[in-house]
């Protein structure tokens, strides 16, 4: 018998520069700085997303190599994908478009101040909130 999982709970990301990340955090990907971190001894936030901290932030760790074997992390985009293009792009986001061999997944890949990689990813299967449905 494997573990029982139900879902990714959250990545930290070590940041050289904490303004910096929770500028782009909330300013670019609309998450909410969570007022329930506990007391650590090391500085950072928490970044939280429907009301779940997603994103911890810390600083005073190495950041020399920021994605180390780990490529990127990916959050489910919600609305369409020309939105948030129209949005990135408005806030000066540089972003790379990738669409899935099957057609399904369309990506949007940016990166934080640190060079972390964030893949938003949108289901292409799924409706969009707000719309009609055959």
């Amino acid at each position: 018998m494997a573990v029982e999982l139900r879902s990714l709970d959250h990545v930290t990301v070590c940041t050289r520069d904490l303004d910096a990340s929770l500028a782009f955090y909330r300013g670019v990907l609309g998450l909410e700085l969570a007022d329930w971190r506990p007391p650590f001894k090391f500085d950072g936030a928490w970044l939280a997303l429907a009301g779940h901290a997603v994103v911890h932030l810390v600083t005073g760790r190495p950041t020399e190599n920021p994605i180390g074997a780990v490529d990127h992390f990916a959050i489910a985009g919600a609305g369409s994908p020309e939105a948030a293009k129209a949005e990135l792009t408005a806030k000066n986001v540089a972003f790379d478009e990738r669409v899935t061999p099957d057609g399904r997944f369309r990506q949007l890949f940016i990166v934080d101040p640190d060079g972390v990689k964030i893949e938003i990813v949108f289901d292409q299967t799924r409706p969009v909130a707000g719309t009609a449905t055959a």
